[in-house]
């Protein structure tokens, strides 16, 4: 059974808006379309794909599994980061500056490509990637 690409991954944040803005003001991704579910949320598309889906409060029935919104995880398990391609480093490491966003950077050994490693609002890890110079 082989797999397609991957087609999203979901967050349950503490704060829908402050996580919504925080992929949309800080990372670019765009509000887009999404389905009529029931509860509130936000998909987050990314190149025209719905990357980032955004689970508001929900009320607990068959076979979903309602967390806690005010208890906070000291880490995400195995889960460690998501990523996305990028482009711009200077414009992104500007736009991460202008919000206050904390960040580390580092260029890959041999590839050259520059990325760089912040933490959305939850605590959940992302890396942006960047092609090396031409």
């Amino acid at each position: 059974m082989p797999l397609g690409v991957l087609q999203h991954f979901t967050i349950e944040p503490a704060d829908l808006e402050r996580t919504k803005d925080f992929y949309v003001d800080v990372l670019g991704l765009a509000v887009g379309d999404r389905p009529p579910l029931g509860f509130p949320g936000y998909w987050l598309y990314s190149g025209g794909v719905a990357t980032v889906h955004l689970l508001g409060p929900r009320k607990p029935r068959e076979g979903i599994t309602v967390r806690d919104p005010a208890k906070h995880y000291a880490d995400t398990g195995r889960f460690d980061h998501i990523a996305f391609a990028a482009d711009d480093l200077p414009a992104v490491r500007a736009r991460l500056q202008s919000r206050g966003v904390s960040f580390r950077e580092q260029v890959v050994p041999r590839t050259g490509a520059a990325q760089i490693f912040l933490f959305d609002p939850d605590g959940v890890g992302v890396e942006l990637n960047f092609p090396p110079p031409a």
